[in-house]
């Protein structure tokens, strides 16, 4: 979206309505681009696609008697899915992504 919004002629507000987010949330994503907080430049950081399942055709997992919050769902390459709780840290993440499609 960052790149989208920097491309000659682009506005900021119709990018952002296309993807559903608020303006100024774009606004901070280009601003943390500039500094360098947010990096483009990293070849071992890739952004995903990602899609928004809707309930109707998901499975929802039970919830434990602990209370388990939000769940992220990751349908890796290799058809694993992969289901982290919402608070994961991104390197946690990532390493038991490539574990589970043998990369690590």
């Amino acid at each position: 979206m960052v790149t989208e919004s920097l491309t000659p002629g682009a506005r900021v507000s119709e990018v952002a309505r296309r993807h559903d987010i608020h303006p100024n949330l774009l606004h901070l994503w280009r601003r943390q681009a500039r500094t360098g907080f947010l990096s483009q430049a990293d070849e071992g950081c890739r952004f995903a696609p990602v899609a928004i399942a809707s309930v109707d055709g998901a499975v929802v997992p039970p919830r434990t008697a602990m209370g388990v919050g939000p769940v992220i769902e990751v349908v890796l390459r290799n058809g694993r899915v992969l289901r982290l709780p919402e608070g994961v840290a991104p390197t946690r993440a990532v390493v038991l992504a490539d574990a589970l499609e043998g990369c690590g």
